[in-house]
């Protein structure tokens, strides 16, 4: 299956919990007094970051590094607040009277979508226009039902339910309970994850300059481990289910010498500081691309870029461009199999070098 119909799929996701949690803070916070136009506004405020990705940039790099950043400000967001709410005030007089109450709104809807992008591992920069690095906390998939399910059962049941009686804003309320609660449980378990992995790489003596966990997909039991080296970098899967631990390490070659010549062209530099080194290079049909080593399984990386034409004696720099890849969903049992049976190997299924 293509790429764009994976990504298609990830994008409505992604989009339809974001409108479930911007709804369900609405309802929430002005439900009792605006009706269902507290949701309304709420969703529309959820999914109002997102509309980075209808402006066009110079590369598929700079599409790719810039999504999540002006619009994903917390800065920005929050001096956007205001004027979100005049909006809303006059199209709405009869509800102007809550001013504080749609400030607040306005303002956990918009914000509430930066910090849970940030909880994924594609990276928000929440400080923007400083230049710190993208946060990418990697507790959770991003699509996850478990999270997403809670908050369109609250919201479905308060904008069903009759609005002469609480029920309905109360199971709203217990919907964000419920699915706050399950970020805090993968931010623990993500912790828990980290300890055991860097108890396991000491008593082992592996060597590494960085180590990565990562929800894997639609589920917080099974992690994703990529532990970087100088010239290799290792991925290993393990289980909270696992008892005792047991962690398996297949090795990848990184090819970093393929980018000689190249510190000074803008994507390979932009490339390396967005994915915060966790990348790997190959060679492919005559081009030099650059795969962010955080999303996908190998090789099927989702961002991989053409940033150069290979050539002797060095690469020679090209307009960033996106490199298809096939997204094969039947890998997905293995995962779902490796999160009880600790014997299931999640290896790629074309060459382990990634070059395909």
């Amino acid at each position: 299956m293509a790429l764009h119909a994976c990504e298609g799929r990830r994008e409505t996701a992604d989009s339809i919990t974001q409108i479930a949690l911007g709804a369900a803070i609405g309802e929430a916070t002005l439900g009792r007094k605006a009706g269902y136009r507290a949701a309304l506004w709420g969703g529309i405020c959820g999914t109002l970051p997102d509309l980075d990705v209808l402006v066009p940039f110079t590369d598929a790099v700079a599409d790719f590094s810039y999504h999540r950043a002006a619009t994903h400000s917390l800065f920005v967001l929050t001096a956007l607040t205001p004027l979100v709410v005049w909006l809303i005030r006059k199209l709405h007089p009869q509800l102007s009277q809550y001013r504080t109450r749609w400030l607040l709104l306005v303002f956990l809807a918009l914000t509430t979508h930066a910090l849970l992008d940030a909880l994924t591992v594609y990276g928000t920069q929440l400080l923007w226009p400083l230049g710190t690095p993208p946060v990418g906390w990697s507790t959770i998939f991003i699509i996850d039902p478990l999270y997403t399910l809670w908050l369109l059962i609250g919201i479905g049941a308060a904008l069903t339910m009759s609005r002469h009686t609480p029920s309905g804003h109360r199971i709203n309320s217990a919907g964000l309970i419920l699915s706050s609660m399950y970020l805090l449980w993968s931010i623990g378990a993500k912790a828990h994850v980290d300890g055991v992995v860097r108890a396991d790489l000491a008593q082992r003596e592996i060597p590494y300059t960085r180590m990565l966990s990562l929800a894997s997909p639609f589920n917080t039991l099974l992690w994703r481990v990529v532990v970087m080296q100088e010239d290799t970098y290792l991925v290993g899967y393990y289980s909270l289910l696992d008892e005792p631990p047991v962690l398996r390490y297949d090795s990848y070659p990184r090819n970093t010498t393929l980018l000689a010549g190249l510190d000074d062209h803008w994507p390979v530099a932009r490339l390396r500081w967005f994915t915060k080194g966790f990348y790997a290079v190959v060679e492919r049909d005559s081009y030099i691309l650059i795969q962010d080593l955080r999303m996908g399984l190998e090789p099927d990386f989702v961002f991989q870029f053409r940033v150069a034409r290979a050539a002797n004696p060095h690469a020679i720099p090209i307009s960033a461009r996106r490199a298809p890849v096939q997204q094969r969903f039947e890998r997905l049992a293995d995962i779902w199999r490796r999160i009880r049976d600790p014997g299931v190997r999640i290896t790629p299924m074309a060459a382990r070098d990634g070059a395909g």
